[in-house]
């Protein structure tokens, strides 16, 4: 009876047993069957997760600027190699800012009228560097390695939250009026130089700069010498002369601003642009303060970033240029400078490694 009753249970055991088996066998069996279903989806997902992953990584590698080791070794002279590659006769003996000593004692001629020289402004030329500066900050003179971001007026960097990479430069040159305030997520908020010319300035340099900002005035014309003057003097402004009216008031320190050697607009003109230096009176065309800057970077700094830069492709007309205004690639046209030979000498120093995008170009 109990022998019965065992060979029962395990009969029961067994068809128990087997019960289970077949019932694994078929969960297993619509497991591989949804596998093989749903696993070119799988595939796919994987795919993209990993290209983007890949993708973060070789941006960051490509464009990251890493500080966080201050013992980092300096390519000292890597940008002087490169850029004799491309600038011929490039020399850093010219100094950034005109002195007041060349035109008081030496009175060094220029055989070029502005914009690439002084030729016939030498006297109110005079009168603006005996109320101005020169000298670098100590701040800057002891640095051992100067390490530039130049940051473009580009509408690409809207939203590219680069502010707090921007803010690690040692140098962060701006240009002409694009604000700071209420951007530095994008932008930063660090200025050591802003390049601008009197139809660019701030009306309020106080609320886009940092106190010992370096106002550096890059000259078109005589009146932009006279602007200043007139400014820092406070004397009766002027009001004709200028393709838009320029700041009557412009609340700045005169130990703040510089004049930028036309030297380096001349380069920018001439080794960049190639455009004819000797018909000046005749040129219709010009470097933008975007691209001068550069090129003050490259003849000053051991390291060259760039961000912002860059124009959208001329078909599309409503694409805003600027991150901080509405103004179109149309406006544009009447400007005088040709973007898309500015865009070619970028990207020949973007090739040559002279110089690395923060941004995309």
């Amino acid at each position: 009876m109990e022998e019965a009753e065992e060979n029962h249970i395990g009969l029961e055991v067994t068809n128990s047993s087997r019960h289970e088996s077949k019932s694994h066998r078929m969960g297993l069996h619509l497991l591989i069957k949804m596998i093989n279903k749903s696993r070119w989806k799988i595939l796919g997902l994987l795919a993209i997760f990993f290209v983007m992953v890949w993708y973060t990584v070789s941006r960051e590698e490509s464009f990251a600027f890493h500080f966080q080791n201050d013992k980092m070794t300096c390519p000292l002279g890597d940008v002087e190699r490169k850029a004799a590659q491309l600038i011929a006769n490039y020399t850093r003996d010219h100094p950034l800012f005109l002195q007041l000593k060349d035109y008081f004692w030496v009175k060094t001629p220029s055989i070029y009228e502005l914009p690439y020289g002084t030729k016939g402004t030498e006297e109110i030329l005079l009168r603006v560097l005996a109320i101005t500066s020169y000298s670098l900050p100590e701040s800057l003179q002891r640095l051992k390695c100067r390490r530039c971001a130049v940051v473009g007026n580009g509408h690409r960097l809207r939203n590219s939250s680069m502010g707090q990479t921007i803010n690690k430069y040692d140098i962060v040159i701006r240009l002409n009026n694009a604000p700071v305030h209420g951007y530095e997520k994008d932008v930063g908020s660090k200025t050591t130089m802003r390049l601008f010319y009197p139809e660019s300035a701030h009306f309020n340099p106080k609320t886009e700069n940092d106190p010992n900002t370096l106002l550096v005035l890059v000259a078109f014309k005589p009146m932009d010498f006279q602007w200043v003057e007139t400014i820092l003097h406070d004397k009766k402004r002027l009001r004709k002369g200028f393709w838009k009216q320029p700041p009557l008031i412009w609340d700045a320190k005169p130990e703040q601003v510089r004049i930028l050697n036309p030297y380096f607009m001349e380069i920018t003109a001439a080794k960049l642009l190639h455009l004819p230096v000797k018909q000046l009176g005749r040129l219709k065309q010009k470097p933008t303060t975007g691209l001068v800057a550069i090129t003050l970077a490259l003849h000053f700094c051991d390291v060259v970033h760039i961000a912002g830069f860059g124009y959208p492709d001329s078909a599309n007309k409503k694409q805003t240029i600027h991150y901080y205004e509405q103004i179109t690639v149309k406006s544009m046209a009447s400007s005088g400078h040709n973007v898309s030979q500015e865009a070619l000498a970028i990207k020949k120093m973007l090739e040559l490694g002279l110089i690395k995008n923060l941004t995309y170009f």
